[in-house]
């Protein structure tokens, strides 16, 4: 099935660059899944080695309680920054940025590249580091859209002022 970017297609305008999440964004999402339920299971393996009833005072029934719920926290993030992951597309295409986000109900914002005025970086030292950032695109009027963390924003920002340059030139 094609992408919202290839189906919102104009005749002669093509895809020049497509954003995407940093490498570790899966990994968080994974790790937010794997590490309570992790604690989870030592305490379920614990329980069944030592049997304990089930008391309110016993500080090892609290711990199973907690593991349990932010094993329930853990489900509910990852499923959250899955879902965003597939469903949001960022992209420059030969007339316009485009970004689209939603599973069910879908929101897009677009801003063509005549009307793009500014575009700024936004990094934290780690984002320096690990090489993601968000891209503010500034158009005319009040329009702006910021990027959620993407990787290589730098390249992003570059892909826009080449597609610029390229549709001026048309």
């Amino acid at each position: 099935m094609a992408s919202y970017l290839e189906r919102s297609l104009g005749d002669g305008e093509t895809i020049i660059a497509r954003a995407r999440f940093p490498w570790f964004y899966g990994l968080a999402a994974w790790a937010a899944l794997l590490v309570p339920g992790i604690a989870l299971l030592i305490f379920a393996a614990a329980a069944r080695q030592e049997p304990v009833p089930f008391a309110l005072s016993d500080p090892k029934t609290w711990a199973a309680i907690l593991a349990g719920l932010l094993t329930l926290v853990g489900l509910w993030t990852f499923i959250a920054m899955m879902v965003k992951r597939a469903t949001t597309e960022i992209g420059i295409t030969s007339h316009r940025f485009v970004e689209k986000h939603g599973l069910l109900a879908m929101h897009s914002s677009e801003i063509s590249l005549p009307n793009i005025e500014g575009v700024k970086v936004e990094q934290s030292a780690g984002g320096r580091i690990l090489g993601y950032g968000t891209v503010r695109i500034e158009g005319t009027g009040i329009d702006a859209v910021t990027t959620p963390a993407i990787a290589d924003p730098v390249g992003f920002v570059r892909a826009i002022q080449t597609a610029k340059e390229h549709a001026a030139r048309l």
